[in-house]
């Protein structure tokens, strides 16, 4: 029973929506409501500005990071139990019952997830992620380039199990999937760049 705990632990975590949170409580309105509409780090950042923009990518990485902490402290450290932790936080953030099932892209709890699981994989595809979003200055672009090198660092690097590669695999295949608007986006040249200077760019 323990370990099928640690799956729905995992859900409900990811399901608190901090971005929503955190922008209710500093400006008390609807984050859904302005720019993407999305409860993600970076409209809160375009909407709110800096401080809620980085306490919400805080929370939410803490968030993938903790679930699957968690997961590994109940089960002894068990990689498969861990690793559906991590599907299972990205799911909850992506799908959360506390906001009828419309989330986030799950970006900063894959980041947080899989901080946990490989580190050094994640270290890797972070850097490609901070070179595309240098170069573009798009965020969305810098997430699908690392999502989709991800599952190829995780097998290069780690060598683990096959089921790692495998969530690996799948949780990289997701982001990109959360974000086809934003490829519709990019194709059409109109995708936001991003501004540190938050709402007021």
């Amino acid at each position: 029973m323990t370990p099928v705990l640690t799956i729905v632990l995992a859900y409900v975590i990811g399901a608190v929506p901090f971005g929503f949170l955190v922008v209710k409580l500093l400006a008390g309105r609807d984050v859904r409501a302005a720019g993407s509409g999305n409860i993600g780090a970076t409209n809160v950042l375009r909407t709110t500005g800096r401080g809620a923009g980085f306490l919400t990518l805080a929370l939410d990485i803490g968030k993938g990071y903790l679930a699957v902490w968690l997961a590994g402290r109940m089960t002894d450290g068990n990689l498969l139990w861990m690793t559906l932790a991590a599907l299972a936080v990205m799911a909850g953030h992506a799908y959360p019952v506390f906001l009828k099932f419309q989330g986030g892209k799950a970006v900063a709890s894959f980041i947080g997830a899989y901080l946990c699981l490989t580190p050094l994989p994640l270290a890797a595809v972070l850097i490609v992620f901070v070179v595309a979003v240098a170069i573009s200055r798009h965020v969305s672009l810098g997430s699908i380039l690392a999502a989709g090198s991800f599952p190829f660092a995780v097998w290069l690097i780690s060598h683990p199990p096959t089921f790692v590669v495998l969530a690996a695999a799948v949780s990289g295949g997701f982001i990109i999937l959360r974000h086809k608007e934003n490829l519709a986006r990019l194709r059409a040249g109109t995708e936001s760049v991003l501004s540190l200077r938050g709402k007021r760019a």
